[in-house]
């Protein structure tokens, strides 16, 4: 039996999340259901020695990137070298199951981008060659602040080389831990105003307008694992039509 490893973040409510990423869950106790029981047929006297009714819960807000997700194609771009892009439900499952390999970032310093010299060297120092179908995870150490009001501001991210690079040998899936792929949102939108530089925002998601592939945000965990010989299961909800899907990332190592 391996060893399970659950890399995905609790779903719940958290006033510290940005206002769009705030998720909703109303729980209805057992005693709710009584009633609905009641109403559609079966009488009180009729109810099972000690049953109090069936718990239910609601999920009455949650975006589909708030919380450990799996971003699809068309997230990034309505199409890819001018075809259309893929919805979530629409990835291929063989995408989301694969061998995994830990890249450690987290010497890069806050909106320091990764570089693809950065991720070749990280793949040496753990005697790894990429293998096409493989899933490759990008440490930063950033989850440490999930949760935390400064979750989004904090943190490396992609560049477009390195997203471009792994894509180059067959990688169709990877991730990281921190609150998206690229650098910080506002980070980018500063720079970009800074510099003039229209190119700046959003880099790295947007190398799928070019290149199919898909990538996680916000995973956690990442530090009990190996840098290598493990299995990562990324399973994301089949929500037609979605740019992304909330998913229970799990990794499995045998022991």
């Amino acid at each position: 039996m391996p060893k399970l490893i659950d890399l995905s973040k609790p779903i719940r409510f958290n006033v510290e999340d940005p206002w769009f990423m705030r998720v909703k869950v109303k729980h209805k106790p057992h005693r709710k259901a009584r009633w609905l029981i009641r109403l559609v047929g079966l009488p009180f006297r009729l109810f099972p020695s000690g049953f109090s009714g069936w718990a239910d819960d609601t999920i009455k807000k949650m975006g589909v990137h708030a919380t450990t997700h799996l971003d699809a194609p068309w997230h990034y771009s309505p199409t890819v070298k001018g075809q259309k892009a893929k919805t979530i439900d629409e990835v291929p499952l063989e995408w989301c199951y694969g061998d995994g390999v830990v890249l450690d970032m987290r010497h890069k310093a806050d909106f320091d981008p990764i570089t693809a010299t950065d991720v070749q060297q990280a793949l040496q120092q753990i005697d790894v060659a990429l293998q096409p179908g493989m899933i490759v995870l990008i440490r930063t150490g950033r989850d440490q602040y999930n949760g935390t009001r400064d979750f989004p501001n904090k943190g490396t991210g992609m560049s477009k080389e390195a997203t471009q690079w792994l894509i180059a040998q067959g990688i169709k899936m990877m991730g990281i831990d921190q609150w998206g792929w690229d650098l910080p949102l506002k980070h980018m939108i500063a720079q970009a105003k800074k510099t003039g530089n229209k190119e700046l925002f959003w880099e790295a998601h947007l190398v799928g307008q070019q290149e199919e592939y898909c990538h996680m945000e916000q995973l956690v965990n990442l530090g009990a694992l190996p840098a290598k010989g493990f299995k990562v299961c990324v399973f994301p909800l089949k929500i037609v039509g979605a740019s992304a899907a909330p998913a229970r990332v799990v990794a499995l190592i045998e022991e």
